[in-house]
């Protein structure tokens, strides 16, 4: 027997959907914002996970333009039949003359390339497939009903899927409104079948710390359902808010080569209060069938950070679990944008990137040069070192980031010392604090060009000089709900600008979806420029 750390998938990867391939899994989870969409990966023990392909990683397949954040890729459902795999995902936050809604891709290898998105005709959010032995396929999703009994009441349709023309055909039947009179967004829905009879299994209660996993039971894939009396099968809101694992749910079942079952389920990791900054992570519990109904966790009843599984192999895990730590390179899946690829103005160079300068600034809803990794650890070092001489106006620098309109960024911002000739004097770096859509100066300092040190106070030679004095070194040192802001430069050991406190930039206070991205971003504010920022190297490292 193996005990191994959950959750399997720390970070920003909830929603998770599962299926298995013979000996193999594979997962998706929700991107919102983020491009590349959708990462695939893959197991052969559902603790180990591989990345092996992005489902959304092409231009044109979807125009993420003006989304807003915790907008965009919703609760994506992936499945295998026949030699092809199925994914039915949500697009949010369509804009004017943009396309957004529910579709349905393809591939027949997970990795890629999928095909291109086919809308399908239903309103509403978190669609799911159902393959049935006599070859039907049964589409069902959430949505709200046209006249509500009380405020965020859902119901959950099913409705039969023309596999040939990727119509719905078949008229639709409402098969559910929670399990829970009163309960608000049911939501998440996946149809099984085990024994001979329907399963479905939905999530109530909102995305957060009254999350929940109910079940219902029918004799037809359309219903009549009737719900377990023993719903919730799992929560933990009546754990409390101190509990080290909160908002419990949207859970998807896999049985394994053994026979044994699986839900791999969403939650989220609180530290320094009711504060979510890893976002909602991809977490692993066991499931027993037991008088036709599934149990959670059996004899335990929760998600724990420790879960045994019999069949977890021993061999080193993937980069998304964090075993991998120092340089990020070009090529890491843990690379995402916003909004737009990261090839629109992102180059790979070395072990770094060349960062061409969009006018767009990070704090508008629209595709801009950021280009980052999320926050998978509580205490964490990240460290950028970079090259550029910008002209007056523009910036360059690292970002902690939750939205446009929430994160913290040090930077390099231009003035006329720092023209296109290089810096003859200091330059200048500023940490801004950015709250409801409203920056706040929390810390500047000038890094003098000729010594390399902090305000003209060196912190101590750290090698030789060589051609490294136009190089700037800017850092996030986070621990718990301490984020400071660090400049210096490969010389010299970067010193502090600012602290910030993290739990004024997590979803749990400012609202949203998602955790914390921490990456370089690089902007001439509205202006015109050929600039390019040469990024080095680009570090994270957990401080454990």
């Amino acid at each position: 027997m193996s005990t191994v750390h959950n959750p399997v998938l720390p970070g920003t990867y909830p929603d998770p959907s599962v299926c298995r391939v013979g000996d193999e899994y594979y997962l998706v989870s929700s991107t919102f914002e983020y491009v590349p969409g959708l990462p695939v990966h893959r197991s052969r023990d559902l603790v180990h996970w591989e990345h092996v392909g992005f489902v959304i990683d092409r231009p044109g397949m979807l125009d993420h333009d003006g989304v807003p954040s915790s907008d965009g890729l919703y609760a994506p459902t992936l499945r295998h039949h026949d030699g092809t795999f199925w994914l039915v995902c949500t697009f949010l936050g369509q804009r004017e003359g943009a396309r957004g809604g529910n579709f349905v891709v393809t591939a027949t290898d997970p990795a890629g390339p999928w095909s291109d998105p086919v809308w399908l005709d239903v309103d509403g959010i978190d669609p799911s497939l159902f393959f049935d032995d006599d070859g039907r396929v049964w589409a069902h999703g959430t949505r709200g009903p046209a006249s509500p009994e009380w405020p965020d009441q859902t119901e959950v349709w099913v409705r039969e899927l023309d596999p040939a023309t990727m119509t719905l055909v078949w008229p639709e039947r409402v098969v559910w409104n929670g399990a829970v009179r009163g309960a608000v967004w049911a939501e998440g829905p996946h149809i099984y079948r085990h024994d001979g009879a329907y399963y479905l299994l939905a999530a109530e209660g909102g995305t957060e710390f009254h999350h929940a996993v109910c079940v219902a039971r029918a004799d037809a894939v359309t219903g009549p359902y009737t719900g377990y009396a023993g719903n919730p099968v799992l929560t933990h809101r009546h754990l409390g808010q101190g509990c080290d694992v909160v908002g419990v749910g949207h859970a998807d079942l896999v049985q394994g080569p053994d026979g044994s079952w699986w839900a791999l389920l969403l939650a989220m990791r609180p530290y320094g209060g009711l504060h979510v900054n890893l976002g909602r992570e991809t977490f692993l519990v066991p499931v027993e069938w037991q008088d036709g109904w599934p149990v959670f966790a059996p004899g335990v009843g929760r998600v724990t950070t420790q879960v045994e599984v019999p069949f977890a192999s021993t061999g080193p895990l993937g980069v998304t679990q964090g075993a991998t730590s120092g340089v990020v390179p070009p090529g890491d899946p843990r690379w995402t944008s916003v909004r737009g690829l990261p090839g629109a103005f992102a180059t790979p160079r070395g072990d770094g990137w060349d960062v061409r300068l969009l006018p767009a600034a990070p704090t508008e809803p629209v595709a801009s040069a950021f280009l980052g990794v999320r926050q998978q650890h509580a205490d964490v070092d990240v460290r950028a070192t970079v090259r550029v001489a910008l002209a007056d106006g523009e910036d360059v620098g690292l970002m902690v980031r939750q939205s446009e309109d929430d994160h913290v960024r040090v930077f390099l911002t231009g003035g006329p010392e720092d023209g296109p000739e290089g810096a003859e004097g200091g330059r200048r770096v500023v940490a801004v604090h950015r709250r409801g859509g409203v920056d706040t100066l929390v810390g500047e300092a000038t890094l003098e060009a000729s010594s390399g040190s902090v305000d003209g106070n060196d912190a101590g030679n750290s090698g030789d000089a060589d051609d490294t004095d136009d190089a700037v070194v800017l850092a996030v040192r986070a621990r718990g709900q301490d984020y400071a802001l660090l400049v210096g430069s490969p010389r010299v050991e970067p010193v502090e600008v600012a602290v910030v406190d993290g739990r004024a930039l997590e979803s749990m206070t400012v609202g949203g979806f998602v955790g914390l991205w921490v990456g370089v971003f690089a902007t001439s504010n509205g202006a015109p420029t050929s600039t390019v920022a040469h990024v080095e190297r680009f570090e994270y490292v957990p401080a454990c």
